[in-house]
C-alpha cells in the first residue's frame, strides 16, 4: 500500500499509534535547491564514497550540513517528538544513483545505535520525490511496539548498511511512503523499515536526521561523536561538536553564510 493522506490524528498521535508521521511542505524549493547544490559537492569532495555512504563522519566540518539539520522549521517538529532539549546524534544522505542505487534491508534504527536511553526520533527529509519506482522508504505501521529484534550481517545483496534484522514481513502489511521534495517523514527507533533498490531513471535522495533529547546520552567511544551537536535548549549529558566556521573556498556557500560561525 502507499501512503499518500494523513488521517484526521494530529501527527504526534498518528506517530504514537503507526510508529510514524508525515509533514508535507516543510522546507522550501530554495532551500531544497541548495541541499542538491550540497549532495553534488560532497560527492565531488568524496569521489570514493557511493552516495548512499554521505553519513556522519563528514557533518562536523560542513557548515552548510549543521545550518540545514539546525533549520527552525525540521527543530519544531522535532521538539514534538523529543522535546525542547535537542541534539543532533547523527545524519546521513541516502542518494540512490538511477538504475543502480542499492537498498536498505529491512531493519530498526535504534538496534544500530550507541544511545543511552534509546530515545530518538529519524526525521527523514525528502530531497527529491520519493516514490516505489525509485526505492521509496517502505515500513510496517504499528511496528514500532516490537522490541529490538537480533542484528545479522547481510552480504548476500549489495545493501546500504550491510545488515538486517531476523524479521518475516508481510508484503500486504508494508505501507510505501510517497514523498516530494521538502516533506519530512518522522519514525520510531523500533519501527520495521527498509527500502528497495532504484531500478528507475530517477536517482531517489533523501537525508536522515537522528534527534536526540539532550538526557539521552551517546555511548560511542569517540568524544565528541562526530556528528553530535547541540541545537536547542540545554546541553544535558552529552559534549558536542563546535559549531563549525564557514571558510571561504573550503566550504560550499550558502544563504548566509556571510553570518556564519
Amino acid at each position: 500500500m502507499t501512503q499518500t493522506t494523513q488521517s484526521t490524528l494530529t501527527p504526534r498521535e498518528h506517530y504514537d499509534r503507526n510508529g510514524y508521521a508525515i509533514f508535507r511542505n516543510v522546507i522550501d524549493p530554495d532551500l531544497i535547491a541548495e541541499v542538491n547544490e550540497h549532495v553534488a559537492w560532497l560527492q565531488e569532495k568524496h569521489p570514493d564514497v557511493r552516495p548512499e555512504q554521505l553519513g556522519h563522519k563528514f557533518v562536523k566540518d560542513d557548515p552548510f550540513w549543521v545550518r540545514l539539520v539546525g533549520d527552525d522549521r525540521l527543530l519544531d517538529i522535532a521538539e514534538q517528538f523529543v522535546g525542547p532539549d535537542i541534539a543532533l546524534f547523527a545524519s546521513h544522505y541516502i542518494s540512490k544513483p538511477p538504475f543502480s542505487g542499492q537498498p536498505v534491508l529491512w531493519h530498526q534504527d535504534g538496534s544500530l545505535w550507541p544511545l543511552d536511553p534509546v530515545e530518538v526520533t529519524t526525521l527523514w527529509l525528502a530531497v527529491d520525490h520519493s516514490t516505489p519506482e525509485n526505492g521509496c522508504v517502505r515500513l510496517v505501521p504499528g511496528s514500532h511496539t516490537q522490541s529490538f529484534r537480533e542484528v545479522r550481517a547481510n552480504d548476500e545483496v549489495e545493501n546500504v548498511l550491510g545488515v538486517d534484522i531476523e524479521v518475516e514481513v508481510d508484503e500486504s502489511e508494508v505501507l510505501d511512503v510517497v514523498l516530494a521534495p521538502g516533506d519530512v517523514e518522522v519514525h520510531h527507533p523500533n519501527i520495521v523499515h527498509g527500502s528497495n533498490a532504484n531500478t528507475s531513471p530517477h536517482r531517489r535522495c533523501g537525508l536522515t536526521i537522528r534527534y536526540i533529547p539532550t538526557s539521552t546520552r551517546i555511548t560511542h567511544p569517540e568524544q565528541p561523536f562526530p556528528s553530535a551537536f547541540l541545537l536547542r535548549g540545554e546541553p544535558g549529558v552529552n559534549v558536542y561538536q563546535p559549531r563549525p566556521r564557514y571558510v571561504e573556498g573550503t566550504h560550499l556557500p550558502f544563504r548566509g553564510h556571510e553570518n556564519w560561525g
